[in-house]
């Protein structure tokens, strides 16, 4: 992907703070999360966050803003589509099915 495939998308930031607090701007929705891993879709593709001990701390989906706190061992973009299937669901989806 080049920036050209990025145009006209809204702003994204990733900032890490001693690898135990990471803060995301640009996030549109939690796919699926749990204590060693959490998958975010983002302004700019699928977000994948890896570590021990993660917590989220805040998800404001009107804002784009996330922040977690853990151990972080990883963090890598997916190339795939930030369109889900009808078959997948959020997080809280599945909380209140």
């Amino acid at each position: 992907m080049d920036e050209r495939d990025f145009e006209g998308i809204g702003s994204h930031q990733v900032t890490i703070t001693n690898r135990e607090l990471v803060s995301i701007k640009g996030v549109l929705q939690v796919d699926s999360f749990d204590d060693e891993e959490i998958v975010l879709d983002t302004e700019y593709g699928t977000l994948i966050l890896k570590g021990e001990d993660l917590k989220i701390k805040q998800l404001d989906v009107q804002g784009g803003n996330f922040n977690v706190e853990g151990l972080v061992s990883s963090i890598q973009y997916s190339a795939g589509s930030r369109i889900r299937s009808k078959t997948s669901k959020s997080w809280l989806e599945r909380i209140f099915r």
